[in-house]
């Protein structure tokens, strides 16, 4: 990593190296099957003959000795074509740093003068646009001496979580060979960057509410996704679509890992891989009962983490998700149970729950059909009385009744117009939508 040093001579000098797995090396970058070359797909079509060319090629190779260099180009494996050696290759610069990762760091201070120091005070720090992490100080402990030619050495981490310019402040306060106090400081910058972004949509369908994640990879090595979980606001509730496993009904894997692996993570490819996420959100029902909701634009975040391709770990979490604010009826009513099937003239029972989603009381209620059209043409009505009478409703509070309905239609009907009015204050609420039943003959 380059440094900025201050002016002037110093006996020690610090030299930082960045600490991060290796890469497969990968040599020859193709491998090829003479086969291949010399005859076509529809050879292997007759085992006889391909089997017979097969031997004849093996033994040309093992009498001709000018084939020594070419067998390095065989397929002796089904490995050999991605080119993997079985080496691994070290890092040869100091590399990308992105966003949720680890950055350690080797850290050694030489002493290239030809005197001894003493009484050595090291710190070592990461400054930011926003602020600065200590992350080594010997103050209380000083290294007694650094011999000539000898070195200190240490390891510094650090969790990456802000992004730009962020700089490896390496700082030594010593005494030299005449007794003089010195104080060294150098100064190593290197940019985080991004490794991926997460784009979302928001789509609102009556009140649900889906969420959708775009995940996009900007580094130069597959990301294997561990989790993307999004975690909803405390008004949220939220599930996870995704399709059923299409290798359910395929026989298992017969990979030695098949069964260390029951979930494979997803892969992310380098360079620009996306993969999309599917949430839906509900309201949640615990939220009326505990304090008033006002309704709010906030979703929830999410919560991603990964490994490359030699198991680096990379830890993300987004800011919070923006939607549509949203807004709760004063009153809310849903059906507890009906009948599965309803027979036509005959009266059934539908119960439902009336919910008051104020903070403050509601009622009496007057709960009826809507008469905007008339009943003949209705094909769902009341049976009995008109108009269901409940009690005043305290503020989040919800009451059980039932209606008496009979159907006067065969087929798929609609149970439409549920209203009811607040005789206290003379106001009608809109309460349920349509619900579709089936009618049948007796």
């Amino acid at each position: 990593m380059s440094a900025t040093q201050t002016q002037g001579p110093h006996s020690l000098a610090f030299r930082v190296m960045r600490l991060c797995k290796p890469s497969f090396h990968v040599d020859p970058p193709l491998r090829i099957d003479p086969f291949d070359l010399l005859a076509g797909e529809d050879f292997s079509d007759d085992p006889t003959s391909a089997s017979l060319f097969r031997r004849h090629v093996s033994s040309a190779d093992a009498v001709d000795s000018d084939l020594s260099y070419r067998n390095r180009f065989l397929l002796d494996h089904p490995t050999d074509p991605i080119g993997l050696s079985g080496l691994l290759l070290l890092p040869r610069s100091f590399g990308a740093i992105y966003l949720g990762e680890t950055f350690c760091s080797y850290i050694s201070v030489n002493n290239s003068s030809n005197s001894e120091v003493r009484d050595v005070t090291i710190k070592a720090e990461i400054q930011t646009e926003r602020q600065r992490i200590l992350l080594v100080d010997t103050s209380k402990s000083p290294v007694e001496s650094i011999r000539t030619g000898g070195r200190y050495d240490f390891i510094v981490e650090h969790d990456v979580k802000e992004l730009g310019a962020h700089t490896l402040v390496c700082a030594a306060s010593y005494n030299d060979a005449d007794g003089e106090r010195k104080h060294l400081p150098q100064f190593f910058k290197f940019v985080v960057a991004n490794p991926l972004s997460v784009r979302t949509k928001v789509r609102v369908v009556k009140e649900t509410t889906f969420l959708e994640a775009c995940i996009e990879n900007h580094t130069k090595a597959n990301l294997f996704m561990d989790q993307v979980d999004f975690e909803p606001a405390k008004q949220w509730s939220a599930v996870r679509l995704q399709n059923e496993d299409h290798h359910s009904t395929l026989d298992p894997p017969t990979s030695d890992l098949g069964g260390l692996i029951p979930n494979p993570p997803v892969i992310i490819r380098s360079g620009g891989g996306i993969h999309n996420y599917l949430y839906k959100l509900n309201p949640s029902a615990h939220v009326y009962g505990q304090s008033k909701f006002q309704g709010s634009d906030i979703l929830g975040k999410f919560q991603i983490t990964w490994r490359t391709n030699l198991g680096e770990p990379g830890r993300l979490q987004t800011q919070q998700i923006l939607g549509a604010p949203v807004s709760r009826k004063e009153i809310n009513i849903r059906v507890v149970e009906i009948p599965s099937v309803m027979h036509l003239n005959r009266p059934f029972t539908a119960s439902l729950n009336i919910t008051n989603q104020t903070d403050r009381h509601l009622g009496p209620l007057e709960v009826s059909l809507s008469q905007d059209e008339s009943q003949m043409e209705k094909a769902v009505v009341i049976n009995g009385l008109q108009n269901v009478m409940l009690p005043r409703i305290e503020a989040f509070g919800s009451i059980d009744f039932q209606m008496n309905l009979i159907a006067s239609k065969l087929g798929v009907q609609k149970i439409a117009g549920i209203t009811a009015f607040d005789t206290r204050e003379k106001r009608i609420y809109e309460l349920v939508p349509e619900m579709e039943i089936f009618v049948e003959s007796d």
